[in-house]
């Protein structure tokens, strides 16, 4: 029994009483995190992960392997391959062609990284990044990928990061969801990969620690305007009344969503203010807007989405979810990687920067990087100036920047084909364990009961990535 199922069953009156002033400071405080959360002291108090849908290539961004030349259009050695399950996309392939990226990569910064030409202006930024190259994960398809990404499943029905520092920590704003998720489309011509709500969905938690998503229209959250003719007052009576139902109905069962349902009321009431101002960006500089680029003043789009996490990590949202669809090439990669990289790179960048230059990166985590990386092998015809790559779990780029990650670390090494990892791998629930640290929370310590077992994001792996730990 918590706390307000045992008000609810004191005396009449007195439970009720004791219950509303309890719900009160509730609204004052915003969604309260769990006694004992954070287990130490954080680094990071929020997150915002960028995550690019559909797989980047590290081949052609991050992972540069200049002998691959020498290897142009021959099958991949056996010996390299060692049997590892490949996609049906290529698997009726009489041959798996090696496809050297046809990109141009260059040392930057005072680590001397190397990076493609492709994303000039995370070059500017490199120093601040902390970049691993041996990521790998379980799934070889998109939906059980990103499922598994976000919730530590392949299977749908767990809650999802977000939804776990939401329920671990709380919220630090009131007036605000504590996490918050955006989407953009695509800047590749090909078609992508859908993208599912329950990827931001809280599965067998509380339904108040889901994301709540952000539309790029008018009304950012549905149904957060009142209808026309009804005014604040009476839309504030409306909710007193439901929620004095709600309570009675509360202790007439003691089912928590009821608890949940009474919050989230308040919570979209609250805002009606808090969002339109969130969105509000006339008074924002033109300096900002050049930083992130000339589509940072479009609705919906990636750049835009980008100022707008900074504007949510100022007012103390925990969990910023961006989403951007369109990585997934698997043919006119040259084509479509470039455009990609042209309409993410500078504002990813921009964002970096600007929460620096603000002191806000300090306890800001941001983490870039998508499900999974794709092939050294071509999928479909390979000429000189076009390639695709299919989809490749065992090793991809993920770089992570601020809230305690240990600026100019690069961790891993992989092969000459950028196909198996050779040194440092670091598994999907690693790095899920060492973001949950950066806030403070013991991976091992974060778990809800349901139907008998104590469940956690990690499951029951994850070790912490020290080297990227400041």
């Amino acid at each position: 029994m918590n706390r307000r199922q045992l008000l609810t069953r004191l005396p009449a009156g007195i439970g009720i009483a004791a219950l509303s002033r309890l719900l009160a400071a509730d609204d004052r405080k915003g969604i309260p995190g769990l006694p004992g959360v954070p287990h130490f002291a954080p680094k990071a108090k929020r997150v915002i992960l960028l995550h690019q849908s559909g797989g980047p290539s590290q081949i052609d961004l991050f992972d540069y392997k200049p002998g691959l030349s020498k290897y142009q259009g021959i099958d991949l050695p056996a010996s390299v391959r060692m049997g590892q399950r490949i996609t049906g996309m290529t698997s009726g392939q009489s041959t798996l062609p090696v496809a050297a990226s046809t990109f141009k990569f260059a040392r930057h910064g005072q680590t001397g990284t190397w990076l493609s030409e492709l994303i000039p202006y995370t070059a500017k930024i490199v120093d601040d990044l902390a970049i691993v190259k041996t990521v790998h994960t379980e799934a070889i398809n998109h939906d059980p990928a990103i499922t598994f990404f976000q919730s530590g499943s392949q299977q749908p029905g767990r809650p999802s990061m977000g939804s776990w520092v939401s329920y671990g920590l709380g919220s630090e704003n009131e007036n605000l969801p504590s996490f918050v998720v955006m989407v953009s489309q695509a800047h590749a011509l090909n078609t992508d990969q859908p993208l599912f709500s329950r990827l931001w969905g809280s599965g067998f938690l509380p339904s108040n620690y889901q994301g709540v998503k952000f539309r790029a229209s008018a009304d950012p959250v549905l149904f957060l305007s009142d209808p026309k003719g009804i005014s604040k007052g009476t839309r504030r009576g409306m909710l007193d009344s439901i929620a004095a139902l709600n309570q009675q109905r509360f202790r007439d069962t003691g089912d928590a969503e009821i608890e949940t349902r009474i919050s989230q009321y308040e919570m979209a009431y609250r805002m009606q203010t808090s969002v339109p101002e969130l969105v509000d960006l006339s008074k924002e500089p033109d300096s900002v807007f050049e930083m992130y680029g000339p589509e940072s003043r479009k609705p919906g789009s990636y750049a835009r989405n980008c100022l707008l996490a900074r504007r949510l990590a100022e007012r103390g949202v925990r969990f910023i979810q961006l989403y951007h669809r369109g990585w997934d090439q698997h043919n006119d990669l040259p084509r479509d990687l470039a455009l990609q990289c042209r309409g993410t790179d500078q504002a990813t960048a921009a964002l970096v920067q600007d929460l620096k230059q603000r002191g806000l990166l300090d306890d800001t985590l941001v983490v870039w990087g998508g499900e999974f990386g794709r092939t050294v092998y071509c999928q479909g015809r390979l000429t000189e100036s076009n390639y695709g790559r299919d989809h490749h779990p065992r090793n991809f780029t993920m770089w992570l920047a601020g809230g305690g990650a240990k600026a100019g670390a690069r961790i891993g090494e992989t092969d000459d084909f950028s196909y198996n990892i050779t040194a440092d791998p670091v598994h999907v629930h690693d790095l899920q364990a060492t973001i949950l640290d950066f806030l403070g929370i013991d991976h091992r310590k974060l778990t809800f009961k349901f139907q008998g077992r104590h469940f956690r994001l990690t499951d029951v792996h994850g070790e912490l990535v020290d080297q990227i730990i400041s």
